[in-house]
């Protein structure tokens, strides 16, 4: 058994994160364009994307490409799924916007 520590879900979602990330063969980008569309096809939470938007933006996906994820994923999620989806991505990157606000400048 591992050790014990005060964010054992956090540390078990980034320990499978990491996992995933080394067993797959997609390249940084298309890796998280298809956990984008999983997310929306899911109809996940905001923090589900805010998890991803990091790492969405060191690969230089911009506002556009997430349209493009949505627009891509319309005719086989449906369109309930894409407008939560979009509701969802919007206050992912307004809880960024908060937290990056509220960390010190280096």
């Amino acid at each position: 058994m591992t050790a014990s520590t005060d964010t054992p879900v956090l540390d078990t979602l980034a320990a499978m994160t990491v996992d995933s990330i080394e067993r797959c063969g997609l390249d940084e980008r298309t890796l998280i364009l298809t956990r984008i569309a999983a997310l929306a096809a899911m109809d996940a939470p905001a923090i589900s994307y805010a998890a991803h938007i990091g790492p969405a933006m060191q690969t230089g996906l911009t506002s556009e490409h997430l349209q493009d994820i949505l627009v891509a994923i319309a005719p086989v999620v449906g369109t309930a799924r894409v407008m939560s989806a979009a509701g969802n991505i919007a206050e992912a990157l307004g809880i960024a916007i908060a937290v990056a606000e509220e960390l010190p400048e280096t």
